[in-house]
């Protein structure tokens, strides 16, 4: 885990980039926009006054479809959705491997299906045929299903000369306790949704549409605060109870493209690719009873930043440069050199950098009681062996956070760009 991420709260910036409209009427005739600039001063009022009604002799009047279901991401585009999207109330990940016997036309075939399947279900659609209605009541719920291909792939449909080599295997680390059959797989899919049942009706979808072209490898359930949840938009929190990071990469930034997506032309990689990013997928355990018997401060010296509001221990507020030559009365750095926050800078990594995109995941307990959860930890970047890796490797060496976290599962996918229309994922690859 490394100390980056995004706000679980949609942002204007996260707004343009999933296509959110502006216009969602309510029963009042405000606007998004106008709710939007409000809410920062109502938030709590209305929280409070929503628990009043609660209280009242006649029943609440129904709510009509708020902006949170509304919320629409789009298919088409340069990017695939699912990569600069704000943090989503729900997450499913899941890999398949083709079926013995299918290859390069089957494949196709598939990315086809699944492709039309999620233009309509990001659209708030039904599924074009024998649909569950699960999601039958709700919008689209910011609804984002994202598509990749692992390094088998490529063998099984004799694409091996265009196999990118940016997406051979990662190296050993020596945090890894791995689960092979947990790991990798020939197919991807990323499904994020603002509602659970948005999200599940999704996945089921996906799943149905495979046919017998694929099997399921792997599937992995995350969550994460549901959008609103909070006063204002803020940094997410994971399982520890620590604020997730701030030093994301943001889309504004003049570099960003640069450093989380393959350039259209000039790249080493393989011309499909263009536009399209790397994945690399881990499922992170949090020894939890372990961490929960350390002090507020111990923590915070582990992790680096306070736990109240996520600001360096070397002083100021959540965004404030983190100071690491600073030291305390007694002469010690106040930052620990082995503080998860100091490793993980990019400045302390030759510039690496990734976009964090997490769920955080609760498979219920072990015999012994003890919990099965953590991160499913999603990081996205136009080059893993630029980014992810050489952050790895650091932490590997020397980072306090290892003595409470055991990477269990891991994959690295290839995440072409985003299909244009009459174009479904992948075509440029399939049909090359």
């Amino acid at each position: 885990m490394a100390d980056q991420s995004i706000p679980d709260a949609r942002t204007p910036e996260a707004a343009v980039e999933g296509g959110t409209s502006d216009k969602v009427p309510s029963q009042d005739g405000l606007t998004r926009r106008k709710l939007l600039g409000t809410a920062g001063v109502t938030g709590l009022v209305l929280g409070a006054a929503g628990g009043a009604v609660g209280y009242a002799a006649a029943p609440a009047p129904a709510t009509p479809l708020t902006s949170l279901g509304a919320d629409r991401a789009m298919f088409h585009g340069k990017h695939q959705a699912g990569i600069t999207e704000g943090l989503q109330a729900r997450g499913h990940l899941v890999a398949f491997d083709l079926a013995a016997g299918a290859g390069r036309k089957e494949a196709a075939a598939l990315l086809r299906r699944w492709s039309a399947t999620a233009q309509r279900l990001m659209a708030g659609e039904v599924a074009a045929h024998d649909d569950t209605d699960v999601a039958r009541d709700a919008g689209p719920s910011s609804l984002t299903i994202t598509f990749g291909f692992g390094y088998s792939f490529f063998a099984k449909t004799g694409l091996e000369k265009q196999r990118p080599v940016a997406l051979d295997p990662l190296p050993d680390f020596s945090s890894d306790h791995l689960d092979k059959a947990r790991s990798n797989g020939d197919l991807w899919v990323q499904v994020g949704a603002d509602d659970a049942l948005v999200a599940f009706h999704a996945l089921r979808a996906v799943q149905k549409e495979t046919g017998s072209a694929a099997r399921i490898r792997w599937q992995m359930n995350g969550f994460n605060r549901s959008p609103g949840a909070t006063a204002h938009p803020m940094t997410a929190r994971n399982l520890m109870g620590q604020m997730d990071g701030t030093r994301n990469p943001k889309p504004s930034e003049s570099d960003f493209d640069q450093r989380i997506f393959v350039p259209a032309s000039g790249a080493k990689d393989p011309a499909w690719m263009a536009n399209g990013s790397y994945a690399v997928v881990r499922r992170i355990r949090m020894l939890l009873d372990d961490w929960e018997q350390l002090s507020v401060k111990a923590q915070e010296q582990v992790i680096g930043r306070r736990k109240s509001d996520g600001a360096a221990l070397s002083g100021g507020t959540e965004t404030t440069a983190m100071d690491l030559e600073k030291r305390d009365s007694n002469g010690d750095l106040v930052v620990p050199l082995d503080a998860h926050a100091r490793i993980t800078r990019p400045d302390r990594n030759g510039g690496a950098a990734m976009l964090r995109r997490p769920f955080s995941y609760h498979d219920g307990f072990d015999t012994d009681g003890v919990p099965d959860a953590g991160l499913l930890f999603i990081c996205w970047q136009a080059d893993p062996l630029r980014g992810f890796v050489p952050v790895q490797r650091k932490l590997d060496r020397g980072d306090a956070l290892s003595k409470y976290i055991r990477h269990e599962a891991s994959g690295l996918f290839a995440v072409p760009g985003g299909a244009a229309e009459g174009e479904y994922v992948g075509q440029r690859l399939l049909e090359g």
